[in-house]
């Protein structure tokens, strides 16, 4: 295999990775909203959401980052002059940075399926936003290789993040006092 197949495949294991990691905070919304419903509606909400969860975890999740840091990992052993480099090092401390997330985002997992509920919806729905953070970047310093033009585009993305939250926030209310006034 060449140096290409290699990158091809770390590719194909971080998209796979992060559409886990952009779904199951999404779950977990959801999953926390059914501990509302009544009784026999939660029942059967919660045990799909536990199933959901644990199947996109076991069989998407873990063997993506797995596989995608295995090929990572070669990509470096075969060009291994990356590691002196600014972008790569600090592209190395996001990957770390995912990592504790994809692992705490397991620990929620395992606590909603234990019927603790220490997150509210709103939280993990901010929650959820922290992988696109990643995201934004890591592919920010491997195209641009430059360790200050990803801190824009990252900047961007939060003032974004922040403007659409308060929009949020701002409707939810109209609609709150909207139903407070029928």
């Amino acid at each position: 295999m060449t140096y290409l197949h290699f990158k091809a495949l770390h590719i194909i294991f971080v998209v796979s990775w992060f559409a886990g990691l952009f779904y199951i905070p999404r779950l977990f919304v959801y999953h926390t909203e059914a501990n509302t419903k009544p009784e026999a509606e939660r029942n059967i909400l919660i045990a799909q959401f536990v199933k959901m969860e644990m199947l996109l975890w076991k069989a998407i999740m873990v063997p993506a980052a797995w596989l995608a840091i295995i090929f990572g990992g070669i990509l470096l052993y075969i060009t291994p002059s990356w590691l002196e480099q600014d972008w790569m090092q600090l592209k190395l401390l996001f990957v770390a940075g995912l990592l504790a997330y994809h692992f705490f985002t397991g620990k929620i997992r395992n606590e909603l399926k234990e019927g603790k509920y220490r997150f509210t919806s709103f939280q993990l729905r901010l929650y959820n936003e922290v992988a696109t953070i990643f995201l934004f970047s890591i592919v920010f310093l491997v195209v641009l290789k430059n360790t200050v033009d990803w801190l824009w585009g990252v900047l961007g993305l939060i003032t974004f993040a922040i403007l659409m939250m308060t929009a949020v926030r701002i409707v939810k209310r109209i609609r709150e006092k909207g139903k407070e006034g029928k």
